[in-house]
């Protein structure tokens, strides 16, 4: 009897981890976006971490850049002084059959994703191509972390910035938008936020699309997510996020310094 029993146990065991083993074993998303201007280094430094460290492999995308090659150079430098693996270029754009190709290898073996600043428009430009849009997102929610910074930061988004509005306005009609990555679901990240005034094209936006959520993030600073949930800013000055609680032009609105944390769901309205 005492046999039976331990079998038994011992096959229920076996059940359980073979049924949460993946769920225990998954990696979390983990998202770095900063707000242009210095990257700080405790924001580097924990991308470099959650991408492997000395064993990282980081895929630095520089299609945003005017310089593609002076922009890697410069984010290579910093990667490797925080003693990451190895950092390496995506070919540049536009891609072509063969190039596209080597993307998509360089993609699979990276374990970091990192976007440089720029012109985010140059970015989904390449991402008009469906299936590598839909690549990168696969692997941001396989739990690969992604990082970018200005332009990086904007891309995140879905609907994303496009960089054409007139602040002196209040009209989220006006304010230019297109498709982004989207990785987190109704966020809309601003970056040089407080720097270049920008809360009138956001605030406009989310008047616009009352269902999203705002986050302002100025130069020298950045956003830590951690599981499409959990924020922490780092750097140097502020990060604001704001949503409208009823559909309405009332917003609840939040100022985060560094160090400070919050989880997004405090500030979504229940659907």
């Amino acid at each position: 009897m005492y046999r039976i029993k331990h079998f038994c146990l011992l096959f229920v065991i076996v059940v359980l981890l073979a049924v949460f083993s993946p769920v225990l074993c998954r990696k979390g998303q983990f998202l770095v976006v900063i707000g242009g201007g210095e990257r700080p280094r405790p924001a580097m430094e924990a991308f470099v971490a959650r991408a492997g460290g000395e064993k990282a492999r980081i895929l630095v995308i520089t299609w945003a850049s005017g310089v593609p090659d002076e922009s890697f150079e410069a984010i290579k430098s910093e990667l490797m002084s925080l003693r990451a693996g190895a950092a390496m270029q995506s070919p540049k754009a536009p891609l072509t059959s063969g190039s596209r190709e080597q993307f998509v290898t360089m993609l699979n073996e990276s374990t970091g994703v990192f976007f440089s600043g720029g012109d985010q428009n140059r970015i989904m430009d390449v991402l008009a191509d469906e299936r590598l849009l839909q690549l990168l997102k696969e692997k941001y929610a396989s739990g690969t972390p992604f990082a970018g910074t200005s332009a990086g930061a904007a891309v995140m988004s879905d609907p994303m910035l496009t960089g054409d509005a007139d602040l002196r306005l209040l009209d989220g009609e006006k304010v230019g938008i297109r498709k982004g990555l989207g990785l987190i679901e109704d966020v809309i990240f601003d970056q040089h936020f407080l720097v270049r005034q920008r809360h009138n094209r956001l605030f406009g936006l989310l008047i616009r699309f009352p269902d999203a959520l705002g986050i302002g993030i100025d130069e020298d600073t950045a956003v830590l997510i951690e599981d499409n949930r959990r924020l922490t800013v780092v750097g140097k000055t502020f990060v604001m996020i704001a949503f409208s609680k009823n559909k309405s032009r009332f917003f609840n609105v939040m100022f985060l310094g560094p160090g400070e944390s919050v989880y997004l769901s405090k500030f979504r309205r229940k659907r």
